[in-house]
């Protein structure tokens, strides 16, 4: 077993392999990986299959696929749980071929992405979202407003967003994803990212980045936006959501991380589905 520091190197190796697990799982994207690979301390590791290593939020050890496990062998598989905590994330999909005699499979709220139909973001219809209506007539009757596709030539708009938002944190830089956003941000062609940034009264307002996960999935890393424009995030979701191509019925918001303002929010527009992330370990004894 070999293990590697992950860097952009590793981009042709793991970009077509994550692409084609095709899943509703956020992390199986490379630009994921790649952005949060100091978060997690990710290494790629070349043994009879390939592997991600990383450390979950909470603290624990974990491997994670870069091809589909239900095609790999068993007993490979076990051998490999004795050397982290568990496997992660793992498809529901997936479980089948793990026995629930010997394996032991638990989920955990705050890594659940939350998946949302295009068509609902775009156009916030039904009495449960008619919050998200109003504040979406706030913004655009109160602010000239502009939405426009990412471009390099905007790229700066975006950063100053971003710094922005940073400046209005109740966080550290170092707590918040300002970092990996900022680096997504510098990288936008290489890693192939695909994005919007909208004007508010002629100032850069707010910015969306993110990449097709699946042919159905859209999943957005990033969303930042600036306090003094009232309604904007509501803005911003459902401008995007109405210019996706029609082949995306989803767009895959990510988890919450337990962070409690993240759960409120990404809550409150209501997802169709919470998609879990199984984390599957040996029992012990096994």
């Amino acid at each position: 077993m070999v293990t590697e520091k992950l860097s952009f190197s590793h981009r042709g190796l793991l970009y077509e392999r994550l692409k084609n697990i095709d899943t509703h799982i956020s992390e199986y994207s490379f630009p994921n990986i790649y952005l949060f690979r100091d978060s997690h301390q990710y290494e790629v590791v070349f043994d009879k299959e390939i592997f991600i290593r990383g450390i979950s939020y909470d603290g624990h050890s974990y491997l994670m696929p870069t091809v589909k496990a239900i095609n790999m062998d068993i007993d490979y598989l076990r051998s490999l749980l004795r050397t982290v905590d568990f496997l992660f994330p793992i498809p529901e999909s997936w479980l089948s071929i793990f026995s629930e005699e010997e394996f032991e499979f638990t989920y955990r709220e705050g890594d659940m992405d939350y998946l949302y139909s295009v068509e609902k973001v775009s156009t916030y219809r039904g009495r449960n979202l008619h919050k998200k209506r109003n504040l979406l007539k706030q913004f655009v009757t109160s602010y000239e407003h502009e939405a426009l596709p990412l471009t390099n030539a905007l790229i700066g708009d975006a950063v100053y967003v971003l710094n922005e938002w940073q400046a209005e944190a109740r966080a550290d830089a170092e707590q918040t994803d300002y970092s990996s956003c900022l680096e997504a941000l510098k990288m936008y062609d290489e890693l192939m990212l695909c994005g919007g940034i909208y004007f508010a009264d002629k100032e850069p307002g707010g910015f969306i980045l993110g990449e097709e996960l699946n042919p159905e999935v859209f999943v957005l890393h990033f969303a930042k936006a600036r306090r003094k424009f009232k309604g904007i995030y509501q803005y911003i979701y459902n401008t995007f959501a109405k210019v996706l191509p029609a082949q995306y019925t989803y767009l895959n918001f990510e988890q919450d991380l337990d962070d409690e303002a993240l759960r409120i929010a990404k809550s409150s527009y209501m997802p169709d589905r919470l998609v879990k992330k199984a984390r599957v370990k040996l029992k012990q004894g096994r």
